[in-house]
C-alpha cells in the first residue's frame, strides 16, 4: 500500500470512528441538540477529522465528518465544520501528545463552569481519572483559537485531561477520540457527585500523597495490559 493509499485508509477509519463516538455524548446525556462535538487527529499528517456544525446526532455519518488542516481550514466535506474547530487545531498543533478533544454542555460539569470553580478531589475517581482537581479555563468567545488557547494554558503541565472552560462548558483531550470520550463522561459523573456531596457538607479532600499513588496505580497498573 502507497503512502497516499495509507493516509486515505486512516482518514476513512477516523471518519466512522469519530461518526460512531458521538452515539456516547447523547448516551451519556453530555450534549443537547446539535451542540459538542468529538475530534480526532490523523497520526502522522497535519490533519484533523471533527464533526460538522449544526447537523443532528441521528444524522451524522462517516461521510459527513469534516477534514480540516491544523489551522482549521477544510480539506475534505461538503460540510463546514464545528465552530469548535480553530480552537481544537489550535490544541492538536500545541499538544502533540493529544489525539483527540471533545467538547460538551454536559450539565453538572457546566454548572461548575458557570461558577468558575474547579471541581476538587474529593473522590477516588477524579484522582484516578484526573490526578487531582479539574481546573477551570478562561472565558473566552467561540469562533477562533481563543478558546483552544486556554485550553493550552489551563491543561500544559497538568494532569487533567478535563478543562472548564468558564462560562462555557467542558473540553477533555485523550491519546485518542475515544479516550477523550471517556474523560467527558468521567468528568461528568464526578461533576454530579460532588455536587451531591456539597449538598450534604463540605467534601473532604484526599490527601496529595494518596492523590498520587492513586492516580499511578490507575494509569499504570489498573486494566489489562
Amino acid at each position: 500500500m502507497t503512502a497516499v493509499a495509507d493516509v486515505e485508509a486512516t482518514i476513512l477509519r477516523l471518519r466512522q470512528e469519530v461518526s460512531d463516538l458521538h452515539r456516547h455524548l447523547t448516551g451519556y446525556q453530555l450534549v443537547v441538540w446539535t451542540a459538542g462535538n468529538v475530534s480526532a487527529r490523523v497520526p502522522g499528517q497535519d490533519l484533523l477529522v471533527i464533526k460538522p456544525s449544526g447537523v443532528d446526532y441521528d444524522r451524522l455519518t462517516p461521510e459527513n465528518m469534516v477534514v480540516c488542516d491544523l489551522e482549521g481550514r477544510v480539506v475534505e466535506g461538503e460540510h463546514a465544520p464545528s465552530s469548535d474547530t480553530e480552537a481544537q487545531a489550535y490544541v492538536y498543533r500545541h499538544m502533540p501528545h493529544v489525539g483527540g478533544v471533545v467538547h460538551t454542555h454536559s450539565t453538572y460539569a457546566t454548572a461548575w463552569a458557570a461558577r468558575a470553580e474547579p471541581i476538587p478531589c474529593v473522590l477516588t475517581m477524579v484522582a484516578d481519572e484526573f490526578g487531582g482537581e479539574i481546573p477551570v479555563g478562561p472565558f473566552a468567545i467561540i469562533g477562533d483559537d481563543s478558546i483552544g488557547r486556554g485550553i493550552v494554558e489551563t491543561l500544559s503541565g497538568h494532569r487533567s485531561r478535563a478543562v472548564l472552560m468558564q462560562n462555557h462548558g467542558v473540553f477533555t483531550i485523550g491519546k485518542d477520540a475515544k479516550d477523550a470520550v471517556k474523560a467527558a463522561v468521567m468528568c461528568e459523573d464526578v461533576a454530579r457527585t460532588v455536587h451531591v456531596a456539597r449538598q450534604l457538607g463540605e467534601p473532604v479532600a484526599i490527601p496529595q500523597v494518596a492523590v498520587d499513588s492513586l492516580f499511578d496505580r490507575y494509569q499504570n497498573v489498573y486494566g489489562q495490559r
